[in-house]
């Protein structure tokens, strides 16, 4: 284990294990983090990873697919028995398989290689802000139109009427609300709304899209508050569009 030097400045609490069998890169991704406030531990091997893990309350892991000793998806099973740290899984293996893979062992995030360096520290940011409860959409009531929706009740109503909307869709919604008139795809949406494991897949955002439909339209063959557009993604009209 290689401890950097404890930093100073606003993300001086913000404290990640960095599991990396690259010499080279975990040298360069440490410094880069380090210069911005971060303290950085490294860990060689999986095994070495999960001893580490153990013995310090970190706030992120940063963990490879391919290591030695025991591979990423191993370490992240383990870790994922004992401890809720968020882990964004930093892999050369970039296939769709891979991330499914990874996020259904239990890792919060997933970033392939060759990665921006200044991605890598906003997602850092972005968990630890999420795990410390500081993240996240407001609880403030939304209206777009006719359509008011109150994030602490999980309630949405549409022209006075009461819309008996999932957890999900409820989600879905509040994103697309919270961004009316702009085009989000399906990428986006997966992004923004933190799908589960099995929202991971992009046609499963058409599924929802098609049930919530069924709630906001008077005829969700022909829609004018939830539209497509064609290659690009979805949108939700202001109230003023037709």
């Amino acid at each position: 284990m290689e401890p950097t030097e404890r930093p100073s400045g606003e993300d001086a609490t913000i404290q990640v294990l960095l599991v990396e069998d690259d010499e080279r890169l975990a040298r360069l991704t440490s410094r880069y983090l380090q210069e911005h406030g971060l303290i950085i531990t490294i860990a060689r091997t999986g095994p070495e990873g999960l001893t580490e893990a153990g013995r310090h309350a970190y706030d992120v892991i940063l963990l490879d697919l391919m290591l030695p000793g025991r591979d990423g998806l191993e370490v992240c099973r383990e870790l994922r028995t004992r401890s809720d740290v968020p882990i964004i899984m930093v892999t050369a293996r970039g296939e769709e398989i891979d991330r499914v893979l990874g996020l259904e062992t239990g890792a919060d995030d997933y970033l392939p290689k060759p990665y921006s360096s200044r991605e890598l520290l906003a997602r850092i940011r972005a968990q630890v802000r999420r795990a410390r409860g500081n993240a996240g959409p407001s609880l403030q009531p939304l209206s777009v139109g006719k359509l008011q929706m109150d994030p602490r009740s999980l309630t949405a109503v549409l022209d006075g009427k009461s819309l008996p909307l999932t957890s999900y869709e409820f989600n879905l919604l509040r994103v697309l609300a919270e961004r009316a008139g702009r085009v989000l795809s399906r990428e986006q949406l997966l992004d923004l709304t933190k799908g589960s494991a099995d929202e991971v897949f992009d046609r499963s955002i058409d599924v929802h899209i098609f049930r919530l439909r069924q709630k906001l339209e008077e005829d969700p063959r022909n829609p004018k508050v939830l539209k497509t557009v064609r290659g690009a993604g979805y949108l939700l009209a202001r109230g003023e569009e037709p």
